[in-house]
């Protein structure tokens, strides 16, 4: 497996063990990786605000967030793929009218359209960001590129008004049961790889992932090797070329391991 010159990792249950930590065997294997000569990268639907600790930790500097509409390459950003204004604004709109608060996300920072009620605590305590909660803000999105938004409802709640024109243009997936992602229709982890890829002047032969999720499923079928964790969503393990140990159990020291990287 010499020809991989570049790794990706997802952070959630891949990176991240179920507690939000770092394996101690994942930082080696990180760091082990990095003296080879071997690019270490980041994969995410997370901003890049929410996990500038773990880049620093582990000494990663390129990165593909929000789901590959936000990619950085040696802190560098190269591409950029903010949602339409127009569709935030009506968004905004016909959640308000249904009751539904939004969250607006950009490469720095989050803010609220309304009112921080329970369901809405519940679903950000989930993600143990470690950082504070969002400022109420309900003009934010006129005033920024934004990347993604957090709509909070249940899938109890009725929420017809995303199935219609022009909301149907936008991709919504749930994460908690009080919320969910709302992100370009066009947008994938494997978009944003491709960006680095092409900035690299590597082919994705050259290109190795590790996942877990269903956001990770176009990934894991892009790159040259794709490696699913062990305690991976099905589609996901479907997708990989092979399936490591999960998070808890030394799963990206064993995978690299296996393909001979370390």
């Amino acid at each position: 497996m010499s020809d991989i010159k570049i790794v990706f990792f997802d952070i959630d249950s891949t990176l991240y063990d179920q507690n939000k930590s770092v394996p101690e065997s994942t930082t080696e294997a990180v760091r082990a990786l990095q003296k080879k000569g071997v690019i270490t990268a980041i994969a995410t639907g997370r901003a890049p605000f929410m996990f500038k600790d773990l880049r620093t930790n582990l000494d990663i500097h390129t990165f593909a967030s929000f789901n590959g509409s936000y990619v950085v390459d040696q802190d560098e950003p190269i591409y950029k793929k903010p949602i339409p204004e127009v569709l935030l604004e009506e968004l905004e709109h016909q959640s308000s009218e249904a009751g539904n608060r939004l969250i607006f996300l950009n490469e720095e920072t989050m803010k609220i359209d309304g009112e921080m009620a329970p369901d809405i605590l519940e679903g950000m305590d989930s993600l143990k960001l470690n950082l504070p909660l969002p400022d109420e803000d309900p003009n934010f999105f006129r005033n920024h590129d934004i990347y993604q938004a957090l709509l909070f409802y249940s899938a109890a709640d009725d929420s017809g008004y995303l199935d219609s024109e022009p909301l149907n243009k936008l991709r919504y997936v749930r994460w908690h049961k009080n919320a969910v992602d709302v992100i370009p229709q066009s947008g994938s982890k494997a978009q944003g790889i491709k960006k680095i890829l092409e900035k690299l002047n590597m082919s994705a032969g050259e290109a190795c992932a590790f996942g877990d999720g269903n956001n990770d499923v176009e990934m894991l079928s892009y790159v040259g090797t794709g490696v699913a964790m062990g305690n991976a969503v099905e589609r996901a393990k479907q997708a990989a070329d092979r399936v490591t140990l999960p998070v808890d159990r030394d799963g990206i020291y064993y995978g690299l391991k296996e393909l001979g990287l370390i």
